[in-house]
C-alpha cells in the first residue's frame, strides 16, 4: 500500500504558534489559503467530498457558511495526497512543496511583509484574495509547461500505397 504524501499538517507548526502568542489557527494560515483555491478550482479528489459526509458541507463552505478553517479540522488539520485530484497533486507537488516549490516564498513575499514569520500571517479575504492572484498566475505558467513538454505527435503521413 502506498504511503500518503503529507504537504503539511498545522501541528507541524503548532509549538512555534504557542511560543509567539498567536492562535492556534495560525499554524493553518499558509495551508487553509491554498486548500481553498483547490476547492475553488475543483482539484480535490471525488473521495474528498465525500469524506467531508456529503457535498453539502462543500457546498455549505463555498456558501460562506462554514469557514476553510472548519473545512481543514475536517481532516485533522492535514493536507494530504489522496485528498487531490491527479491535476491537483501534479500541481501541489509542483508549486505547494515547501522544499522545492514557490508557493511558501510567494506567501511570504505578498503577506508577510514586516511580520516576524509567514505563520504571523492573518488569514483574511483580502489576503486570500491577494494570493489567489499568484497561484491562478502560477497555475497558468504550470499548464503552459506542462503543454512545452509535452511531446508532439507527428502527423500520419497520407501516402499512396504501390499496387
Amino acid at each position: 500500500m502506498k504511503r500518503p504524501y503529507v504537504y503539511d499538517k498545522a501541528k507541524y507548526h503548532y509549538d512555534f504558534v504557542e511560543q509567539h502568542g498567536l492562535p492556534e489557527e495560525h499554524a493553518a494560515n499558509h495551508t487553509v489559503v491554498f486548500l481553498r483555491w483547490l476547492i475553488e478550482n475543483g482539484l480535490m479528489d471525488d473521495s474528498f467530498i465525500e469524506a467531508a459526509g456529503d457535498t453539502s458541507k462543500i457546498k455549505r463552505f463555498l456558501a460562506g457558511k462554514v469557514t476553510i478553517h472548519q473545512v481543514y479540522g475536517w481532516w485533522d488539520c492535514c493536507l494530504v495526497d489522496d485528498m487531490l485530484s491527479v491535476e491537483g497533486n501534479r500541481f501541489a507537488r509542483h508549486y505547494f512543496d515547501f522544499g522545492k516549490g514557490q508557493y511558501i516564498h510567494d506567501y511570504m513575499n505578498l503577506l508577510q511583509g514586516s511580520l516576524p514569520s509567514e505563520l504571523h500571517v492573518k488569514y483574511n479575504e483580502t489576503n486570500y484574495r491577494r494570493m489567489k492572484k499568484v497561484i491562478d498566475r502560477r497555475f497558468e505558467e504550470w499548464k503552459a509547461s506542462k503543454e512545452k513538454r509535452r511531446p508532439k505527435r507527428k502527423a500520419a503521413k497520407k501516402g499512396r500505397r504501390a499496387n
